[in-house]
């Protein structure tokens, strides 16, 4: 062990910190998206052999297993899970500040290897050890559970405890990338070794120097929403956290009424980036005077490439994997070899659907995907906005997969996992629908490659980025949704793929005049050109699957996004 530390520590990091981070399917520490952007951005630094290491919190009892019954109403379930069955417990703890008290953690060590040769160490944090009280101990033990003092109880483990482990370990880091305001803490750690003489300044408060952490941070905010952005009222501050800094100081670089996350990273932070173009507009306006740029996020290629196509770009475009920019080249596959490979990965997904659901699906009828967080701004039901007029141009012509988690506390998303159900049960003799439990990596992976289209439907603009659609385009699946996020950069209308509703706008009109527009440009595309396509004019239908994989994967990858991120933010 000491010698795999040394080897680690030898030379200068990007430290990399997430809440969660979704890395393979039997190791539960993520929730969706966010977890599974942070694991692909290791995977491509392991590739690429950039000089990284990742942070994050172990969850030993996971986010949750749901379980939906016949009525669609979502139980939650712990996911408990053994940390030494995939990774090391390392010799090292140290200890934070919490309620007053000392809170010791110990950190698991992960490693992501590449057969490039490169390696990312991922260490995953823990307080479940026997020098904590009870409460203490379960604090690594949920994601995203619990209260607002439990996740700041969380928070402080991951950035506070987070950089006390690398500098423990061994660590030298030269910048500190922050995956979201869950780890904006770690800014306060730092600035605590960068105080000047008072006698250099007339305010008390730029005693701390602020510059030189700066210096040091990288910032990423995935959050167009307001309510997204952790905010911790600062008589919970005081309680839970104390003052690692004077509470003027946190005032003055988080907010003057509570805690704002988001808020502490952009002023502590020299680069700061959206994860779409759009985003960044948003960004900006939601936080004016501050520089945000953009990256827009991407995907690990062959993570999300079903073994089909693997197979096909090994054939006709060797070095794909590492090299997803060979995805221009996607010519050369012969269109019948294309069909083929899609069908033997539809194929795939219908037996998992028969296996979990017992519903039998045709592989000759139009398959449409739509998989996310189950949550009111995803609108799952939209498709559903005039039921007699969708079976009247479907009628035996498409069939639906769904999957998606509501978080515990969304009443709102657990709700539209139930009217999917009705829905479900009233349309059982004109269009079939399934609905997968328990969204994983794994049943991700079987839809963003089984299913015909993929089918995204968010209120503009609070689709940051979203990384599912370029998933599918990896396996040759064009997209249909609505013009945000990554979208409005992928999309050609009828080469790529094809839009929902109008062109983006600043700001959201009416959410019931969207929803109407949206759903009348979405039946009148199925009705009049994806349907006739798909069932009349094969040669197209594969040459759109051909624009997906060549205009869209070879560039919404995690390789071109990680190359972006070095040049631009790791390198200045």
């Amino acid at each position: 062990m000491k010698e795999l530390l040394n080897r680690m520590t030898k030379d200068p990091k990007i430290a990399y910190f997430t809440m969660e981070i979704g890395l393979n399917k039997e190791i539960p520490t993520y929730s969706g998206g966010l977890g599974v952007l942070a694991g692909d951005t290791i995977k491509s630094a392991a590739d690429l052999r950039l000089p990284m290491v990742s942070v994050t919190l172990i969850s030993k009892k996971g986010y949750f297993r749901q379980a939906i019954d016949e009525r669609g109403r979502q139980r939650e379930e712990p996911e408990e899970w053994s940390p030494a069955r995939f990774m090391e417990l390392l010799p090292v703890k140290v200890a934070v500040e919490i309620e007053g008290r000392d809170v010791y953690v110990q950190a698991w060590l992960f490693e992501v290897k590449s057969l490039t040769g490169g390696s990312v160490p991922v260490f995953f944090l823990d307080t479940d050890l026997n020098e904590n009280r009870p409460d203490d101990r379960e604090i690594t033990d949920h994601l995203y559970g619990g209260d607002k003092a439990y996740r700041l109880k969380q928070e402080i483990v991951l950035g506070i405890g987070g950089v006390r482990m690398l500098r423990q370990i061994g660590f030298e880091i030269r910048k500190y990338h922050m995956n979201e305001g869950h780890a904006s803490l770690l800014a306060l750690e730092l600035l605590k070794g960068y105080k000047r003489d008072i006698e250099e300044v007339w305010d008390e408060r730029l005693v701390w120097d602020t510059g030189k952490v700066k210096d040091l941070c990288v910032f990423t905010t995935h959050t167009p929403a307001e309510a997204g952005h952790d905010k911790f009222p600062y008589e919970m501050v005081s309680k839970v956290l104390g003052e690692p800094v004077p509470i003027d100081v946190i005032k003055a670089l988080a907010g003057s009424d509570h805690m704002n996350m988001t808020l502490l990273a952009l002023n502590l932070s020299e680069y700061v980036n959206g994860v779409a173009k759009k985003h960044k507009e948003v960004s900006q306006n939601m936080f004016p005077g501050y520089e945000i740029n953009s990256i827009t996020n991407g995907v690990h290629s062959y993570t999300w490439t079903c073994d089909s196509f693997r197979r096909l770009y090994d054939k006709y475009l060797p070095g794909w994997a590492n090299e997803p920019e060979l995805f221009v080249r996607v010519g050369r596959i012969p269109d019948s070899e294309l069909w083929d490979a899609h069908m033997e990965a539809k194929k795939a997904l219908l037996e998992l659907v028969k296996a979990e659901t017992g519903i039998e699906m045709s592989p000759d009828i139009l398959t449409i995907g739509f998989a996310r967080r189950a949550t009111a701004y995803k609108r799952a039901d939209l498709l559903f906005s005039d039921i007699e007029r969708l079976e009247k141009i479907a009628r035996g012509k498409i069939q639906v997969v769904y999957a998606g988690k509501a978080h515990p506390k969304d009443d709102a998303g657990k709700w539209m996992i139930e009217k999917i159900f009705v829905i479900k049960e009233r349309l059982r003799d004109s269009i079939e629908i399934a609905y997968l439990e328990n969204y994983n990596m794994e049943i991700a992976h079987r839809l963003v490659s089984g299913v015909d289209v993929w089918l995204n439907t968010p209120m503009r603009p609070l689709e940051a980025s979203g990384t599912s659609g370029m998933k599918a385009t990896h396996n040759g699946v064009p997209n249909f949704s609505v013009l945000d996020g990554w979208w409005i950069e992928g999309h050609i209308e009828g080469f790529t793929g094809w839009s929902i509703g109008p062109e983006p706008l600043e700001n959201s009109v009416n959410e019931g005049v969207m929803d109407s527009r949206d759903a009348m440009d979405l039946y009148n595309k199925l009705e009049e050109i994806i349907m006739p396509i798909y069932y009349n004019d094969r040669l197209t239908w594969v040459r759109i699957m051909q624009n997906a994989i060549g205009k869209n994967a070879y560039y919404f990858n995690s390789h071109r996004m990680m190359r972006r991120y070095v040049t631009e933010a790791y390198i200045r």
